[in-house]
């Protein structure tokens, strides 16, 4: 309503203004002071030859409390009689026509361009409105509730044009702010929990040059997070003024539809713009794995972003429109979120129909957690369909997780049916101990959520997969189907190596094989605090273990019969040293010496600790023993050609021909045994 002084108006006007108020009710009289009836038709012509002052020269304040005062006196007489409001009905105020007459001038004002006032442009004159339109609204409800004379059909006609035509102008004000939303700007990157890697096949093949840790943003989702729509606290409390006008009105429908199709479309344009699109299940099922991963990707991050922002977000705003009908915006936020949801949790269902592979598995994995984030941002969603979309999420989710668990049992097949018969050259760790080491140490990082994931299998499962493990561990609680599993896996990969060792004719080259296998599963697990944890340290130093026992074997195999040349015993006959016997002894050294360097070096070591301990170890060994057999025996030859001839190294070329070992050297490659 308007606080400044109203504009001056004209005296014809205020003098039939007031006239018809002081009339209120009254019947016209002929004459000759005899009362008749209201003519409707000069009634009709009186209310539209009034028509354009009402427009150009709207009531004052004063008069349109007194209209208001009046509609209320009638309001309250309609819902204070019966069923039969037929004597009242007849005697329908003039003052109710002086509403509807002023509303259908508002809304011309406001339509018109001839006067800068629009809609929501000017509070006091909008208030004014909002006031007459509800009292207008009420009369036109009631009055359709009670029998229908002809002396009350003009005003109802009246009350229910003027009620339309608000309606309609309510309607496209309640569209236009809908559609004023501006969005910020949405980064998919920002929601979306750094990927842990883009693909297990990455992983794999960048694993061995450096070591790979999730990489988190610096910046915290929750600094960019804002309040989304981004609708400011005036527009919002405009539109929950309309929406409760309308409906109070009676145009519940109306209102709901306007709402409902908009903030569909606007959510729609959100997903887009994240780059998410649907995707049909034949489509899923046809795609590429590399353009599925995308297709993935952008999902969760349309996910992430739905359940920190757009869901909640679009609840405050339903919330604070339909606050006094709750029925009302927990029916409108339930139909919008459960056609998102459902579409989201089809695409997940789709996937997990994919044919399965090993490296499907991390994104399953991420999709899982996924949807395990989301449940907790469903369970505040209205009761109407919380516990609906709760039942789908869980279902797809276990899908995904029966999927996960029977992708890490085809594991054990891959590892059982890689049964190749032709071995690594130069004793290299195999390609199958890096695939499943660094498969088991990527798969790690998803510990927690592993675990979750196997607490569902059925309990027989543990019971039907008995592992070792449990003879070789500490006396401790029972370990997680997990453990288990990845015990499983790990005895399966031990004893393919112990058979590929045996494709090794020479028995040293066997251990090299079993030593650089088993160094980089030692190394892969220390490098991996899931693996450490989930099998506890008494497992992992076993492992250690081994890996010393297959260096000792190695030098026994490889320098024990070197060694021998280099015994003191056997020498002397009759308390001399027998030169034939010592010469042999240095011609079988020598011999013997040059064909383990010409062999060995060929040999791979690519771990450079394991090579400096395994080189080191040799010359622990050599070294002193060739210096002291060389020091007391050489005086026994003559000098010049004949000591150079057996005395072929010196104990410093030893030395430096042991650093030679397990160079991978290719050109001693087709030289060596195997």
């Amino acid at each position: 309503m308007e606080k400044n002084p109203p504009p001056e108006k004209s005296d014809s006007f205020s003098k039939n203004f007031n006239r018809r108020i002081a009339n209120l009710g009254s019947p016209r009289r002929t004459p000759d002071a005899t009362p008749v009836a209201a003519d409707a038709s000069s009634e009709k012509l009186a209310a539209d030859r009034d028509d354009d002052a009402f427009i150009e020269d709207p009531p004052s304040e004063s008069d349109t409390l007194l209209i208001f005062e009046e509609v209320d006196q009638f309001l309250e007489t309609l819902y204070n009689v019966g069923d039969d409001g037929s004597n009242v009905v007849h005697e329908i105020p003039s003052s109710v026509h002086s509403l509807s007459k002023m509303v259908d001038s508002m809304i011309s004002r406001y339509s018109s361009n001839k006067y800068p006032a629009k809609l929501g442009k000017d509070p006091d004159r909008d208030s004014c409105f909002f006031e007459a339109l509800g009292r207008i609204a009420k009369i036109a409800i009631k009055l359709s509730e009670f029998p229908t004379s002809t002396a009350s059909i003009p005003s109802l006609n009246r009350t229910t044009t003027a009620v339309q035509r608000a309606m309609s102008l309510l309607d496209e004000e309640f569209s236009t702010l809908l559609k004023e939303c501006k969005y910020r700007e949405l980064d998919s990157k920002s929601d979306k929990k750094a990927s842990k890697q883009s693909s297990f096949k990455a992983i794999n093949e960048s694993t061995d040059q450096q070591n790979s840790t999730v990489s988190e943003s610096s910046e915290p989702d929750s600094a960019r997070e804002e309040m989304f729509p981004s609708f400011s606290h005036d527009t919002v409390s405009y539109m929950k003024r309309i929406a409760g006008t309308m409906i109070t009105a009676g145009y519940e429908k109306e209102c709901c539809m306007s709402y409902s199709f908009l903030r569909q479309s606007s959510f729609k344009g959100i997903l887009n713009q994240l780059g998410y699109e649907n995707i049909s299940i034949d489509e899923i099922q046809k795609m590429q794995w590399e353009t599925l991963q995308t297709e993935i990707d952008k999902w969760i991050a349309v996910v992430k972003k739905c359940s920190k922002s757009l869901f909640p977000g679009e609840w405050r705003l339903c919330d604070s429109v339909f606050t006094d009908h709750p029925f009302i915006s927990h029916t409108l936020f339930s139909n919008l979120t459960r056609a998102v949801v459902i579409k989201l949790l089809n695409f997940a269902n789709a996937v997990v129909l994919t044919k399965r592979s090993a490296e499907k598995m991390f994104k399953l994995l991420d999709m899982y957690e996924t949807i395990r984030d989301l449940v907790p941002t469903i369970n505040g969603f209205p009761e109407n369909c919380r516990t609906e979309l709760i039942t789908e999420a869980e279902g797809t989710k276990n899908g995904i997780g029966e999927a996960i668990v029977g992708i890490f049992y085809d594991l054990e097949n891959s590892i059982k049916s890689d049964n190749a018969k032709i071995p690594v050259p130069g004793g290299a760790v195999h390609p199958l101990t890096r695939y499943i080491m660094n498969y088991l140490k990527y798969a790690c990082e998803y510990k927690e959520t592993l675990e979750q994931v196997f607490q569902f299998l059925d309990p027989k499962v543990e019971e039907d997969r008995p592992s070792r493990m449990d003879e070789n561990d500490d006396a401790s609680p029972r370990k997680s189907q997990l453990a288990i599993q990845i015990a499983m896996v790990m005895e399966l990969l031990d004893a393919n190596l112990t058979m590929r060792s045996k494709l090794y004719r020479d028995a040293s080259l066997r251990y090299i094989f079993l030593m650089n296998n088993g160094r980089y599963i030692v190394q892969k697990i220390k490098g991996s605090c899931g693996i450490t944890e989930l099998m506890g340290d008494r497992w992992c130093r076993k492992r250690s273990t081994n890996l010393r026992q297959y260096h000792k074997n190695y030098q026994r195999e490889t320098w024990s019969k070197v060694l021998q040349c280099l015994n003191h015993e056997g020498l002397l006959v009759n308390g001399k040293v027998s030169k034939p016997i010592l010469k042999e002894r240095f011609k079988s050294f020598n011999a013997m010496f040059d064909e383990i360097h010409k062999t060995q070096s060929s040999w791979v070591v690519s771990d450079e600790q394991l090579q400096s301990e395994l080189r080191i170890s040799v010359s622990a060994v050599m070294i002193p023993a060739y210096r002291s057999f060389v020091g007391r025996f050489k005086q026994h030859f003559d000098a010049g050609r004949q000591s150079e001839k057996y005395i072929k190294y010196q104990p410093e070329d030893i030395e430096g021909l042991i650093d030679d070992l397990f160079d991978g050297n290719t050109a001693s490659m087709g030289r060596r045994r195997m």
